[in-house]
């Protein structure tokens, strides 16, 4: 893990208990009538937030809600539809759990909306560059930001996306990213990294990042990794979208193994079993299963 202990990286995401494991588990909840995967399962308020409590219960250990699909080749959507979307969930939410909450935007408003309502965590996936207001928002709010590396924006970033050096490409925009987001005033250790599978990304870049995602650790930053159902692991076995997670759990056992602090997923369950499995591995002990 980058230059963080377990008890660290949980201390730096508020969540400063004792557990027995290491990788940290980022549940999906998509409030969003067209999200890739689960587009429409939980736009109504009641599923939704008893879908987020039935992954804390499978262990996950922070929730994170999106209001709007970026998915290839999307198009976004205003900000007030966003609040609608994930505001009544994201409160509600708030009230019944203290797992911490994170906001799936690169808007401004709709990040602090959310943190008021109770998201404890941004997850940007434009890197602060979207919205220059979000810098300042995270500065001032101090809380976890996830900046996410993405060639282009999500209408255009799968339209042939070449890099000279993919690893090295990715590290320099990391190297840029975090010098703005410290000169804005955002404490570097609440800072996640996350090399953006399937944005702007190529199947076989896809492969490399997971394969010399330890590279990324001389940045000094935890790590996030979000394989989820993507469709270069369909492409791969040829199967559907629906029948994806064996695939899945592969990529997420390669990339904790290569250094991944965090992985975020759609299938809890497996995925805490499939960490559990690796972090014992890595660490040559057995890990005692909590959840």
């Amino acid at each position: 893990m980058s230059n963080m202990d377990t008890a660290g990286l949980l201390k730096f995401l508020d969540k400063n208990k004792n557990r027995s494991h290491k990788t940290v588990i980022m549940g999906i909840l998509n409030v969003t009538p067209d999200s890739f995967f689960d587009g429409g399962l939980y736009l109504e308020k009641n599923g939704a937030v008893e879908h987020a409590i039935e992954m804390i219960e499978q262990g996950a250990d922070i929730i994170d809600i999106g209001g709007e699909s970026t998915r290839p080749f999307s198009d976004p959507i205003p900000t007030d539809e966003e609040l609608k979307r994930v505001m009544p969930v994201l409160e509600n939410l708030s009230r019944k759990t203290q797992t911490p909450i994170s906001i799936d935007t690169y808007k401004s408003e709709v990040a602090r909306h959310a943190i008021e309502g109770g998201a404890t965590i941004v997850n940007d996936i434009s890197a602060l560059t979207f919205d220059p207001a979000m810098a300042p928002l995270i500065a001032e709010t101090n809380v976890p930001v996830i900046l996410m590396h993405m060639k282009g924006t999500p209408k255009n970033m799968q339209s042939n996306p070449i890099y000279k050096d993919l690893i090295k490409d990715i590290k320099s925009f990391f190297h840029q990213k975090l010098e703005i987001a410290i000169k804005a005033g955002i404490k570097r250790d609440r800072i996640i990294i996350d090399p953006g599978i399937g944005f702007g990304k190529s199947f076989n870049d896809n492969l490399k990042i997971i394969k010399d995602l330890n590279e990324f650790s001389d940045l000094g930053q935890p790590i996030l990794i979000g394989t989820s159902n993507k469709s270069f692991i369909g492409n791969m076995l040829g199967t559907s979208i629906e029948s994806r997670d064996t695939g899945t759990m592969a990529t997420l056992a390669a990339a904790i193994m290569n250094g991944a602090d965090i992985v975020r997923v759609h299938n809890v369950k497996s995925s805490r079993e499939t960490a559990t499995i690796i972090d014992a591995i890595k660490s040559g002990h057995p890990v005692q299963f909590d959840n």
